[in-house]
């Protein structure tokens, strides 16, 4: 079946359907590491070429250096999350090296919040937030448009109170 947004919510089989992150998400972690590693290196370039010589400038370069490093580790990660929506519970899935992934009941959701800060509201993003009554299967998924995380947040309360455990 499918929803208004084009999502798949049931599956066929035993194999779920993985909904990845949107692109936003990646874009906004690679911005902000560009920028702060950017500005980090261009002081520690012009401290250290004024202070201690043009020689100890080129220390500035390790910043660079981690730009190129965590542009690449920003997109790895971005690409292990994802989540899929099951009949009784919800999927997440991350991790590159450590894979983790979260099931959590929808009967066992006590509350689920749609977050966004002022730097994900201006990428146009919005975060779900999953609490149950474990706080070991609080779960939650980032970088979502908008209107999908709160679709999402919709369903994942209805579905919660359908199959509530009594809680």
């Amino acid at each position: 079946m499918e929803t208004g947004s084009g999502q798949n919510t049931e599956v066929a089989g035993d194999e779920p359907v993985w909904t990845g992150l949107p692109p936003g998400l990646l874009r906004m972690r690679r911005l902000l590491l560009v920028v702060w590693l950017g500005l980090l290196a261009v002081a520690m370039g012009l401290l250290l070429g004024l202070l201690c010589g043009p020689a100890w400038a080129a220390f500035a370069l390790l910043p660079l250096a981690l730009i190129c490093w965590g542009w690449v580790m920003i997109g790895r990660n971005w690409r292990s999350w994802r989540y899929a929506e099951r009949a009784d519970d919800l999927l997440i899935s991350r991790g590159v090296l450590w894979r983790e992934e979260t099931v959590v009941p929808y009967g066992r959701m006590q509350l689920v919040e749609v977050t966004s800060g002022p730097v994900e509201r201006h990428f146009g993003l919005a975060s779900v937030q999953l609490h149950t009554a474990a706080a070991a299967t609080d779960a939650a998924i980032p970088g979502l448009d908008p209107a999908e995380a709160e679709r999402l947040r919709d369903r994942l309360t209805e579905l919660g109170e359908a199959r509530s455990a009594g809680l």
